[in-house]
C-alpha cells in the first residue's frame, strides 16, 4: 500500500455509489479499495492495515453492524464512517454502539463525505502517535498509560476504541472541568457539526460501559444538569461517591 496516500477500504453493494465515491475519493489523493459484499469487506478490513473504512450498513451476506463489532475486536483504532439508507435515530445509535465513528445517511452531498473523511484522517493522525513522556493517571482502581495508551481497571486491561481513548484522556487529564457535547464533538471528532450530539451521548455510554463497576452509578464520567460531561474530582474518585448529576 501506499505511504504518501491514505489507503481507504469501502465495504458498498451499490455498484453506482462504489464507482462515484471512488471516483471522487481518488481525485481527492486516496487510494481506494472496493468489496461489495459483507464476507469480502470483512476479511479485507481485518486482513489489512487501512487508514479510513466506509462501511454501508445492509450488505448482502453480513451486514454493517456486525463487520462494525468485528472491526473494534480486531482493530479499535481504525476509523469507521458508516453509511445507511436508513434514518431512524436507533439506527444512528446502534451504529455508535457497535464502534462507528461518524454516520452518513443516504442521500448524502460528496463534499460532505469528503469533508467528513478528511475530518476522520485528520482526528487519526494526530492521535497516532504517543506522547514523549509516559505517565500514568491513577484514580482509585482506574488506570491510564498516556505513553502506552492502555486503561486498566482494578488491574484488568480495559479494550476502548480510539474515541473512548480520546474521550477519557481529555476528561482525565482535566478533572473537575465541563465539557459541552459540542466541545466534545469539536476537541475530540475535531470538526464542527451540530446533528449528531447523540454521537457523544453513545460514546460516553459505552465508555462508562467499560470503566465503570456500575455504569447507573458513575464514579468517573459524570454528567452536570444541563451542561455536560465531566471527569470526577479525584477526593471524590477515591471517597467511592456516585454520582447524582443528571444531563437535561
Amino acid at each position: 500500500m501506499s505511504e504518501e496516500r491514505p489507503d481507504i477500504l469501502l465495504i458498498e453493494d451499490d455498484e453506482d455509489i462504489a464507482s462515484l465515491l471512488c471516483l471522487h475519493l481518488q481525485d481527492t489523493g486516496y487510494d481506494v479499495t472496493h468489496r461489495a459484499t459483507g464476507p469480502s469487506g470483512l476479511e479485507s478490513a481485518i486482513g489489512s492495515n487501512w487508514s479510513l473504512i466506509i462501511l454501508d450498513l445492509m450488505l448482502p451476506g453480513l451486514d454493517g453492524m456486525e463487520i462494525c463489532r468485528r472491526i473494534r475486536s480486531h482493530n479499535p483504532e481504525v476509523p469507521v464512517l458508516m453509511l445507511t439508507a436508513r434514518g431512524e435515530e436507533i439506527d444512528k445509535i446502534l451504529g455508535f454502539e457497535v464502534g462507528a465513528d461518524d454516520y452518513l445517511t443516504k442521500p448524502f452531498s460528496i463534499r460532505e463525505l469528503l469533508a467528513r473523511v478528511a475530518a476522520l484522517l485528520r482526528r487519526s493522525a494526530l492521535s497516532t502517535p504517543a506522547p514523549t513522556v509516559e505517565e500514568t493517571l491513577s484514580f482509585g482502581p482506574l488506570e491510564i498509560n498516556t505513553g502506552q495508551r492502555s486503561v486498566r481497571l482494578h488491574g484488568n486491561r480495559l479494550d476502548l476504541t480510539a474515541k473512548e481513548w480520546e474521550l477519557l484522556l481529555l476528561m482525565a487529564s482535566n478533572p473537575g472541568r465541563t465539557y459541552s457535547r459540542q466541545e466534545l464533538l469539536d476537541m475530540v471528532w475535531g470538526y464542527h457539526y451540530d446533528g449528531y450530539s447523540h454521537t457523544v451521548n453513545s460514546h460516553i455510554n459505552r465508555l462508562r460501559n467499560k470503566i465503570e463497576d456500575d455504569p447507573a452509578q458513575p464514579r468517573f464520567v459524570l454528567t452536570k444538569r444541563g451542561l455536560g460531561y465531566r471527569f470526577a474530582d479525584p477526593d471524590r474518585i477515591n471517597a467511592a461517591e456516585p454520582a447524582t448529576e443528571e444531563l437535561s
